[in-house]
Formats: C-alpha cells, sequence, structure tokens
C-alpha cells in the first residue's frame, strides 16, 4: 500500500461497510417479500387461484417476453401498460359495477354521489383489508371482488389471444395476434397479474402501507405517497447536497495545487511496444463490436416505429414474426453485449503491455476461443428470444433455452451461464498477463492492483444473475437482478473504465502514477459508496419495506456526488490530445470519453437524480422518465466508453491507420446530437405529460390506451424519428470507421510517410 495506506483502507472500509448493508437488508428482502398465498378463494371455499398457479402465471408471463412486454410493478416496457397498475384499475372498476348492480340494481355510474360515496368507502377498506392468514396459508376475497376478478380476467383473456374485439388495444400496446396461444396458460398469467396487484392493494401486517409502499399511484384505494416516502425523499436531497459540499471542500482543500505534470516523451510509448499475436487477433472483436452496435441501433429506430403503428413498420404487417416484445429484447441484448465486447478487448490489449509487452503461452488461443465463445452466446440467445416469443419452444424449455422475462437479462439461463463462463475465462487470461507483473518486485504496483481487483469483481460478479430462478419470488428476483443491472454494470465496469483510462494515460507519460493512482483509489470510494446499497433505489416499490427504501434513497443520492467533478475531467481528457505531437493520433478515442463525462454529468447525474428521490419515482416509475435516464446512460457513458476503447484498440492493432476526419466527425457528433434530439423532443416531453398525468389521475391513466393514443403524444413518437436517423448515421460511420480500419491494408501514402517518418525519429 505504501503512500496510498489511506486510501486503501478508505476503499476496504466502504466495501465493508456498504456491502454489509446490501446484504444485510438482502435479508430483510426475503423475510418480508409479499406472499404468495397457498390459496386465493372466497368466504364460501370457491378457489380462484392457488400458489402454484399464480408461479405458473409467472412463467407464462416470461414466454411471451416478460418485462418486454409492458411492465409489472413499473419494472419493463412503455408501450403496453403495466398489468399491476392496469389490473387494479380494471378490477377496482368492475367491483364499483357489480355491487352497485346488487344494491342498486344499476351501474356505478347511474347511482347517485352518495351512494357512489358508500361503494367507493367500501371498496377501499375491502382491498386495504389484509385477509391472508399465514396459518392457513389462505386470502378470503369477497363474492362480489371474485366477480371483480372474473371480469377483468375475461379481458386479459381476450387481450392476449386473437379476439377480435381487442385488435385495436393490441395495436396500440405493440403486441402480436395471439400473444399466448393457450387459454390454459392465460388463466394461468391472470391469476400471477392477480397476484401483484393484490401485493399492491393489500396493506402490510401492522403498517398503513401496502406491500408495496401504496404503489401505485391509485385514488380510489387511497393509494398515495407515505410519510415515509416523503421524508427520505427529503433526506436525500440532504444528503446529496453535503454530499457535494464536502466533495467541493475537499477538492478545494485536499487536492495537491502544486503537483508537476510529467513531462510527455517524444513518442508514443505503446507504438513502440510490438505487438503481440494475442492483439493482432482483437481486429474481429472490434468488428463484432460495431456490428452488434449497428445491429442494436437499427433495431432501436425499429422498436421506436412500434409505438405509433403498434403492429406494422409503414404500413407492413412484421408483428407476427418480428413483434415489439422480440425486438426491444434483441435491442437491449446487443447493447449489453457489444459494451460489454468492448471493456473485454480493452483488458485483452491491455494484459500483454501489463506482462511487458509478450503474450503468456496460447494466450492467443484464448482469446481465439473466447471470441467464438462470445459468437454462440450471442446468436444461442437471440435464436431462443425468438423460439419462445414465437411461443414455439416448449414452454418447460423456456427458461433455460429461451427468454426469462427480466429486462436486461432476457436471455435463457443455459446463455447466461455460457455467458458468465465467457467473462471468467476473460478473467483468466486477464489474470494471466497481471499476476507476473505484481510478483515482479519494484516499482509502484498500487495501481495495478485496483485495476486487477476491478477486473476480478466483473468476472465474477455477474454470477449474481444466477441466485434466482424461474419460479422465485418476484421480490427476490429483483434483488439479485438488480445486482447485475445496477452494482455490476454501474458499479464495477466504471471502476474499471477509469482505473483502466488512469493505467493507459500513465503508461502514455502523461500523468504521474502516483496521479492516476490516488484519482482511481479515490474515484473508487466515491463510485462504491453510493453505488453498492444505491441498489436499493430500484427496489423502492418491490414488495420492500421502509429500511430499505432509507437506505436506497440516502446512499443512491450520493451516486451524483462524484459527478459534479466530471467537467473537470473532460477538460482534462481533452487537454490530452495538446500535449504532445503525436497525441493526435488519439484524439478520437479522447473525444469519446470526453463525451462520456458530459454524459456521466446529464444522464446518470441530472437523469439518473429526477427520478431517484422516492416521491419522485413513486410518480414516475414506470413512464418514459426511464428510458430517457437510460439512454443518455447507458449509451451516453458506457456506449461512448466502449467505443473510445474501440477506437483506442484499433489505433494500435492497426498502427498505419489514419482516422478519417469525415466519418469520426460525423459518427461523434451525430451520435450525440441524435442522442439530445431523441431525448429533447420527444421521450422527455412525453414523459413530463405523463408525469402530469400519473399524479393528477393515477400510474393506470399515464400507461393507458386514452392518454397514450392522444395526438398530440402520437406526434411526439413521430417527431422522435428525426433524432432516430441522425443517431442511426452517426453509428453507421463509426461503424464504417471500425470495418475499415480493422480490414484495410493500408494508410493513404502521404500519411502513412508520416507515420513512417515519425517511427524513424
Amino acid at each position: 500500500m505504501g503512500n496510498y495506506r489511506k486510501l486503501w483502507f478508505t476503499l476496504i472500509g466502504v466495501l465493508i461497510v456498504t456491502f454489509s448493508l446490501l446484504g444485510y437488508y438482502g435479508a430483510e428482502v426475503y423475510r418480508t417479500a409479499p406472499p404468495i398465498p397457498a390459496k386465493i378463494a372466497t368466504a364460501g371455499g370457491e378457489v380462484l387461484y392457488t400458489h402454484d398457479s399464480i408461479l405458473d402465471g409467472q412463467t407464462a408471463w416470461q414466454s411471451v417476453g416478460g418485462m418486454q412486454l409492458g411492465s409489472i410493478w413499473g419494472h419493463g416496457a412503455y408501450q403496453a401498460p403495466d398489468w399491476t397498475a392496469d389490473w387494479l384499475h380494471r378490477e377496482l372498476t368492475n367491483w364499483l359495477d357489480v355491487a352497485a348492480e346488487r344494491a342498486h340494481g344499476k351501474p356505478f355510474a347511474d347511482i347517485d354521489t352518495a351512494a357512489q360515496a358508500v361503494l367507493r368507502d367500501r371498496m377501499k377498506t375491502e382491498y386495504r383489508t389484509n385477509t391472508f392468514n399465514p396459518d392457513t396459508g389462505v386470502a378470503t376475497v369477497s363474492s362480489t371482488r371474485a366477480d371483480a376478478i372474473a371480469m377483468t380476467a375475461l379481458y386479459y383473456d381476450q387481450l392476449f389471444s386473437d379476439a377480435p374485439a381487442l385488435h385495436k388495444s393490441r395495436e396500440h400496446f405493440a403486441m402480436k395476434e395471439n400473444t399466448l396461444p393457450s387459454a390454459e396458460r392465460r388463466a394461468q398469467m391472470m391469476g400471477f397479474f392477480f397476484w401483484t396487484a393484490w401485493a399492491a392493494a393489500t396493506e402490510r401486517p401492522g403498517s398503513v402501507a401496502t406491500y408495496t409502499n401504496n404503489w401505485p399511484h391509485e385514488p380510489l384505494i387511497g393509494n398515495k405517497p407515505t410519510a415515509e416516502n416523503m421524508v427520505w425523499s427529503v433526506m436525500s436531497v440532504v444528503v446529496m447536497m453535503a454530499g457535494v459540499g464536502f466533495l467541493v471542500w475537499g477538492w478545494s482543500f485536499l487536492r495537491k495545487h502544486d503537483a508537476v505534470e510529467p513531462t510527455p516523451p517524444q513518442h508514443d510509448p505503446l507504438a513502440r511496444v510490438p505487438l503481440t499475436p494475442s492483439q493482432r487477433a482483437l481486429g474481429k472483436y472490434l468488428f463484432l463490436i460495431v456490428a452488434l452496435f449497428s445491429f442494436q441501433v437499427l433495431l432501436g429506430g425499429f422498436t421506436a416505429h412500434y409505438t405509433v403503428e403498434g403492429q406494422q413498420f409503414y404500413g407492413i404487417n412484421v408483428s407476427q414474426w418480428f413483434p415489439y416484445s422480440l425486438v426491444r429484447t434483441w435491442h437491449i441484448q446487443s447493447a449489453l453485449f457489444w459494451i460489454a465486447t468492448g471493456f473485454l478487448a480493452a483488458g485483452l490489449f491491455l494484459a500483454p503491455l501489463i506482462n511487458g509487452g509478450k503474450d503468456p503461452a496460447y494466450q492467443k488461443l484464448g482469446v481465439d476461443i473466447l471470441f467464438w465463445a462470445l459468437v454462440v452466446v450471442v446468436v444461442g440467445s437471440f435464436v431462443g428470444n425468438y423460439l419462445a416469443i414465437a411461443q414455439i419452444m416448449p414452454p418447460e424449455w423456456n427458461f433455460w433455452l429461451g427468454h426469462q422475462g427480466y429486462e436486461y437479462v432476457d436471455l435463457g439461463r443455459l446463455w447466461q451461464i455460457g455467458k458468465f463462463i465467457g467473462i471468467a475465462f476473460w478473467l483468466v487470461l486477464m489474470l494471466r498477463g497481471i499476476v507476473p507483473a505484481l510478483r515482479t518486485p519494484g516499482g509502484d504496483k498500487n495501481l495495478l492492483a485496483l485495476l486487477t481487483a476491478s477486473v476480478v469483481a466483473i468476472g465474477l460478479f455477474y454470477g449474481a444473475g444466477f441466485f434466482y430462478g424461474e419460479r422465485t419470488h418476484l421480490s427476490v428476483m429483483e434483488y439479485w437482478r438488480w445486482w447485475v443491472v445496477h452494482l455490476w454494470v454501474e458499479g464495477f465496469f466504471e471502476v474499471f473504465a477509469t482505473t483502466a483510462l488512469a493505467f493507459i494515460f500513465s503508461t502514455l507519460g502523461l500523468v504521474s502514477v502516483r496521479m492516476a493512482t490516488t484519482a482511481s483509489l479515490a474515484s473508487a470510494s466515491l463510485f462504491m459508496l453510493g453505488g453498492v446499497p444505491g441498489t436499493f433505489h430500484h427496489l423502492y416499490f418491490a414488495g420492500t419495506t421502509t429500511p430499505v427504501m432509507a437506505v436506497g434513497a440516502a446512499f443512491s443520492a450520493l451516486e451524483v456526488v462524484p459527478l459534479v467533478v466530471l467537467g473537470h475531467e473532460a477538460w482534462e481528457h481533452w487537454r490530452l490530445q495538446h500535449r504532445a505531437p503525436w497525441m493526435a493520433r488519439l484524439r478520437w478515442p479522447l473525444m469519446c470519453f470526453v463525451a462520456v463525462a458530459f454524459w456521466n454529468m446529464l444522464g446518470a447525474g441530472v437523469f439518473g437524480f429526477m427520478i431517484n428521490p422516492p416521491i419522485s419515482l413513486y410518480y414516475v416509475q414506470g413512464l418514459n422518465t426511464t428510458p430517457v435516464h437510460a439512454h443518455a446512460a447507458l449509451f451516453g457513458v458506457y456506449g461512448f466508453l466502449a467505443l473510445g476503447f474501440t477506437l483506442l484498440v484499433l489505433r494500435y492493432i492497426r498502427p498505419q491507420l489514419v482516422f478519417s476526419e469525415r466519418l469520426m466527425k460525423t459518427g461523434f457528433w451525430w451520435l450525440n446530437a441524435g442522442l439530445v434530439l431523441m431525448i429533447a423532443t420527444s421521450l422527455l416531453p412525453i414523459a413530463l405529460f405523463q408525469f402530469h398525468a400519473s399524479v393528477s389521475e393515477g400510474l393506470w391513466y399515464a400507461r393507458g390506451e386514452e392518454f397514450m393514443q392522444q395526438p398530440f403524444i402520437q406526434t411526439l413518437r413521430w417527431v422522435r424519428t428525426f433524432g432516430d436517423v441522425v443517431f442511426i448515421v452517426g453509428a453507421l460511420a463509426m461503424a464504417w470507421q471500425v470495418v475499415s480500419g480493422v480490414f484495410g491494408s493500408r494508410a493513404p501514402a502521404a500519411s502513412a510517410g508520416v507515420y513512417l517518418a515519425e517511427s524513424r525519429r
């Protein structure tokens, strides 16, 4: 540890405290998850649903795309309704009609105001009262509610079939005809939808809030924000402001202002290190990255168009073969694949450099095996997704080979295992280059040790996705799913990226090893402090209790804190290109890293905190505010990071390459402009209108057919086309630069002469 002892102890202490919180309250998630009753029955003994039939319904829901077709408890896609909020509201309105017919002989809308108030009060009492008996495992419903459930289930049975009466609704929800052909499995899925709504309406024992902390907003039964929600929302703002204040204080008083920057070498140090066979083999990785990137971007435009035509693409009915739920699955999964591959390629490029410029034995063979393993996992998972959503795959195979149904981890479990094995194999390849360097006596190894720790974390923490299964309780599944989506991606990849860049820049002689190490250790502590327990901010309304909300709100507010200084980080990256003449050849990778800092501030910081406090997320969970944050943070941060790594690796494995200014300017600026346009002209305006609708009427309305099919909302969806086209042009330009660089044989004569002359000096 040497001179960095305090920083190391700080990081270790942060990890111990934060993972203790994550584990302790993770046990709370298990203990307090909403019960799945052994039976849902009427007082007369009629059984409506059982524990097993509800879980069978969960697996049926997974097979149609799960969270890629509508959402549950606010998590999932945004075109179809949130099935929890929609089922609950439909069941409530059906209850009122059934009760009015029984009491007054006419529909609810036709009785007088006083009688309506009486029925509403009866309904609120009935729905919020917890009738679950833990001794018998039975939850009792009234005969009135049983009839309301049956009426609601009939609507859903028709919606997920090919009933002509609801064809227009299926178009509006971008659902294909006969989404779930089996009537038996449709009935089971209705039981799962009912249970999620039951948990959202039933008060937790000893509490005045429902199992989902009164989410969703539903005025008919008094679902409104809890007092704890308001308190911890205010506290999250206070914690954020305090964190920002202390960071600025520390930045001003603790940072060494008199640090002398090293004199850059006259020539690029990395360009003088002979390429190893494993590094030369990385060209195919770069091709795979941009191939999946292009595929993902084109699918994004295709998916977005489904929001305006539902089942068609400019008049061509393609939904029976490539429905919305499938193309959205591929869109998200291809993004995760190409971004992860970008990080893997960067690591594999660094491993021989760390190992003294030479490959460990059989390193190239390992690099080749890993590549083809990645191809098999990508193709296999995509085919499995298709067969599952097309309902061709046998139901019992779906979870393992088809579609898990959970956003960001949609791939079948077998392919998920293959992906984990591939990442673990990457870890082995990395350690074969790193461990010998760590054992070499002398030198400052602290930065390398931190890089090693981040590599190990990336290699192992993806395995958190195996702690849930096909029939795992939804609350428990959400806990582990966010270990992968939030902790693995937003936590450890962030630390790896920061440390890898610091290692590269220090190796290039542009920053001192001491400065790079200090900055990396401090950044890692800041990222982990908010990022680890901040995982809970995804679980406010997933069947958890107030302590989970408190920890999530307080610590996730700290995730914004390190983003305050990203403007300085962007400036530091930008000015590196002027520190030495040869750095001009790295201008475009550096520009990508500048973009990362900008979008980290805006996408992760501003748009992230916009939906972070519990009171905000209470109203906007499941609205277009989430894709605003997701597009700006996932592509803006990790996408540009992966592209920056791709260009950086390309620059060195094809030393004769000179980046085309025309292609790179088009690629870089059109990607940024397209992202701004799709957010500013479509996603964000729609989100704000939905936000108002959710506050004033309820989530069911903000996501409902009546609201979302209004002409001005449809116009905003069409307007997104402009941003999508700009973004696609930028993506194709960037992809073509990489493809031509990987497969091009030589640079232009003049440029090649300049390069050779520079090399001879």
